[in-house]
């Protein structure tokens, strides 16, 4: 299993949504996209994986494989009814 690293972006998003009452762990981030509820690809080579975090929002997880590891460029939380068909 690849190993995931964390850029500083996503270091820095993990503490402000901390800071706005919006706790997600780096293990949650993990476990997005190692097991996640829907995956995307993006044009530029950027994979976006998608978990629910509860009724109304999902976590998405922004980021880029290659072959040694995987890199989180960045993450957000985002409306259900945005995301989800």
């Amino acid at each position: 299993m690849k190993e995931i690293r964390f850029s500083k972006h996503s270091q820095l998003k993990l503490d402000i949504l901390t800071s706005h009452g919006v706790t997600i762990s780096s293990e949650l981030v993990i476990e997005t996209v190692r097991l996640p509820d829907k995956r995307e690809v993006e044009d530029t080579d950027k994979l976006i994986a998608q978990k629910r975090l509860n009724e109304n929002l999902v976590l998405r997880v922004v980021y880029r494989e290659f072959n040694e590891f995987i890199l989180i460029i960045t993450l957000y939380p985002g409306k259900r009814s945005r995301y989800e068909n």
